[in-house]
């Protein structure tokens, strides 16, 4: 995966509640493999019709289409612990989402697949979905390092993620990647630790 660290990128706004993971990556498509892409598949009964045709959702308008951060609504990934919600959203080109709460697997997956989750309050979320509507293509900038955000008026929001995790999304790893790298640190553990306590 890719490290993330500064993110200066269109940003989309979808204010609504408890959009689950259905929503996102609907189940009938589960059987494809990581590798065949989803990015294609997101949201896809919200986009489409039936018969293949665009329904008038925010990222099939040409200002939004670009985006790679999305900002919506409460319980945002709710429902099934489904890992191909964090791939369509991957996939498609988004890096973060901005939410007042996340559901809880979905949260966990999202660092996994070096997708940021940002919890904001309520009210903050609720302003830069109106700024984003009323500025169709405005961008958002998310400094990862710094733990802020530049909203399209220029004011700067702070948010907090667990400094673990946050290492390893600089990084561009996750938590197996992580200890894998720590092999050899292990390795000299384990043999001193024997020697120490033999009966073990």
């Amino acid at each position: 995966m890719e490290p993330f660290r500064r993110l200066d990128a269109i940003a989309a706004p979808m204010a609504a509640a408890n959009v689950d993971t259905d929503q996102i990556i609907p189940a009938r498509f589960l059987w494809r493999a990581r590798s065949d892409g989803w990015g294609h598949l997101l949201f896809h009964d919200l986009r489409f019709s039936e018969d293949g045709s665009e329904k008038p959702f925010v990222l099939n308008r040409a200002e939004y289409r670009d985006a790679r951060v999305l900002v919506t609504g409460r319980n945002f990934g709710c429902g099934s612990s489904r890992e191909h919600a964090v791939w369509s959203l991957y996939d498609y080109g988004f890096r973060a989402v901005i939410a007042p709460s996340f559901g809880d697997i979905f949260f966990n997956n999202s660092f996994q697949n070096g997708f940021l989750p940002i919890v904001q309050p309520p009210e903050v979320c609720e302003a830069l979905c109106r700024a984003l509507e009323d500025e169709p293509g405005a961008h958002l900038a998310v400094d990862l390092s710094a733990e802020t955000i530049v909203a399209p008026d220029g004011g700067a929001l702070g948010f907090a993620i667990d400094p673990f995790r946050r290492d390893c999304l600089l990084a561009g790893t996750d938590e197996v990647r992580f200890t894998l790298a720590q092999i050899d640190e292990i390795d000299a553990f384990e043999g001193t630790h024997q020697g120490r306590m033999p009966w073990l």
